[in-house]
C-alpha cells in the first residue's frame, strides 16, 4: 500500500471564487439576494399551486416539485458559498463534503428526471389531448414524482458505494465552491478508473437519455403545433411549453458542459462559472421564466396578492 495512505483526509478546504477584497461584500450581498429571490420565488410557486384551484393540473403539480428541487439545490450551495466569499476559504469535514455532494447528486438527478416527466406531460397534452386526462391523472402524477425521487436516491447510493471503496490521502484543497464529483475524486490516491467510468455511465442515464427523450417529445410537439392552421393558435399552444423548453436548455446545456464535455483546455474558472449556472442561476430564474411566460400563473399571482391585500386591510 502506498505510504501516503497513512495520512487520511479529515478536513476539506474549499477555495471558492478568488474574489478581490474590494468587492467581497458586494458579492456576498449579491449571492444573498440571489438566495432570497430563489427561495421566495420557488416558495411562491409551491404556495400558488396549492392555493389556486386553476393550477390544480399535472403541469403545475410537476412545476411545484421542480421548485422543491430548486430550493434544495440552492440551499445546498449558496449559504456555504457566501461564507466562502467572506473568509476566502471554507473549512469543512470530509464527511460534510461528501454529504453535500450526495445531496446535490440526488437533487440534480431528480430534477433531470422531473424535467423529462414534464416534457412527456406536454407531449400528451398537445399531441394526445383526448387521452390526456386518462393517462395523466393524479395517481399517475404521484407515481411519476415518487419514481423521480427514488431514482435520485438510487444514484446517491451508487455514488456512496463507489466513493466508500476509495482511499483519500490528499491534498485536502478543492479549487471549487462546492464538493463535486471530479474535485473529490482528484483527492483519491486509489485507482479511480472504475469510479470515473461509473460516473460517465450514470451521466448518460441521468443527463443524455432524459435529454434525448425531451428532444423526441418536443419534435412531436413542434410537428403538431405546425399543423395548427392559425398563427394565434400556434402561439397559444406553444406558450404552454416554451417556459419548460427554456429551462431545459439552460439546465441540461450547462450540465453537459460540466460533466460530459472533456475537461482538457477548460480552465477551472470556466468550470466554476458553468457550475454556477445550473446550481445557482437556474434555480433562481426557473420561477421567473414560468411566471413571466404563463398567463395562468400571472392570474394566480394577481388573485393571491389581491386576496392577501383584502384580508390585510380588513383587519384595520
Amino acid at each position: 500500500m502506498d505510504q501516503r495512505n497513512v495520512t487520511r483526509i479529515t478536513q476539506i478546504h474549499l477555495l471558492g471564487f478568488q474574489i478581490p477584497l474590494s468587492i467581497k461584500f458586494f458579492m456576498f450581498f449579491l449571492f444573498l439576494l440571489i438566495y432570497c429571490v430563489t427561495i421566495c420565488g420557488n416558495l411562491l410557486i409551491i404556495i400558488l399551486v396549492s392555493y389556486s384551484k386553476s393550477l390544480h393540473s399535472p403541469m403545475y403539480f410537476f412545476l411545484s416539485q421542480l421548485s422543491i428541487c430548486d430550493i434544495l439545490l440552492s440551499t445546498g450551495i449558496l449559504p456555504n458559498m457566501m461564507r466562502t466569499v467572506l473568509v476566502k476559504k471554507t473549512i469543512m469535514s470530509f464527511s460534510e463534503c461528501l454529504t453535500q455532494f450526495y445531496s446535490l447528486a440526488m437533487t440534480e438527478s431528480s430534477e433531470c428526471l422531473l424535467l423529462t416527466v414534464m416534457s412527456w406531460d406536454r407531449y400528451l397534452a398537445i399531441c394526445k389531448p383526448l387521452h390526456y386526462s386518462l393517462k395523466m391523472n393524479y395517481q399517475v402524477c404521484c407515481i411519476l414524482v415518487i419514481l423521480c425521487w427514488i431514482l435520485g436516491i438510487f444514484l446517491l447510493l451508487t455514488y456512496s458505494l463507489t466513493i466508500s471503496n476509495l482511499q483519500f490521502c490528499g491534498p485536502n484543497i478543492i479549487d471549487h465552491f462546492f464538493c463535486d464529483f471530479d474535485p473529490i475524486i482528484q483527492l483519491s490516491c486509489s485507482d479511480t478508473t472504475i469510479a470515473r467510468l461509473e460516473a460517465t455511465v450514470l451521466g448518460f442515464i441521468v443527463v443524455v437519455f432524459p435529454f434525448f427523450t425531451i428532444f423526441v417529445s418536443y419534435s412531436y410537439i413542434i410537428a403538431t403545433i405546425l399543423k395548427i392552421p392559425t398563427i394565434t393558435g400556434r402561439q397559444k399552444v406553444f406558450s404552454t411549453c416554451s417556459s419548460h423548453l427554456t429551462v431545459v436548455f439552460i439546465f441540461y446545456g450547462t450540465l453537459a458542459c460540466v460533466y460530459l464535455a472533456p475537461n482538457r483546455g477548460q480552465t477551472q474558472t470556466l468550470n466554476k462559472l458553468l457550475s454556477l449556472l445550473y446550481t445557482v442561476v437556474t434555480p433562481m430564474v426557473n420561477p421567473i421564466i414560468y411566471s413571466l411566460r404563463n398567463k395562468d400563473l400571472k392570474n394566480a399571482i394577481r388573485k393571491f396578492i389581491n386576496n392577501f391585500s383584502r384580508i390585510h386591510f380588513n383587519k384595520y
